[in-house]
């Protein structure tokens, strides 16, 4: 691991996580939430696995598209709120997810107490919708 030097101390160089987060271009407001949440988190570095907006994949190459993103990853973060109209594709994220042991982490949405029993059966942890327990719970889990 390479050192930083911050005045006469040394300090180890920050880890960066690769993350997948669960999405749906219709239903993107959380997703963007998550990314402005871990883009401010301080001494945080990360690298975002999901498919970009400008660059969707067509639906024939989505799975295979999903295997691509999903295999280098250090956690996938699951959002709950998106859970029901998008059951089919979260539930074949999990299952990606489990087949490479990929650990996963659901957040719940704000003002919601019900959280998926598959994503809760699923995650090694469910947070909370904020920056703090968020980056705890990638910090604690990642692979």
């Amino acid at each position: 691991m390479r050192e930083l030097k911050h005045g006469d101390e040394k300090m180890p160089a920050l880890r960066n996580y690769r993350l997948f987060i669960s999405h749906a271009w219709d239903y993107n407001e959380e997703y963007f939430k998550i990314v402005d949440f871990l883009r401010a988190a301080p001494n945080f570095d990360w690298q975002n696995y999901s498919v970009p907006e400008h660059d969707p994949l067509p639906n024939s190459q989505l799975v295979l598209g999903l295997y691509n993103q999903i295999k280098p990853v250090n956690a996938v973060i699951i959002l709950s709120g998106m859970y029901v109209p998008h059951r089919d594709w979260i539930l074949k994220e999990i299952a990606i997810a489990n087949e490479f042991g990929k650990p996963i982490i659901g957040i719940k949405p704000r003002g919601n107490e019900r959280i998926p029993v598959e994503v809760q059966n699923s995650a090694k942890e469910i947070v909370g919708w904020n920056t703090d327990s968020i980056v705890s719970a990638i910090r604690r889990w990642s692979i």
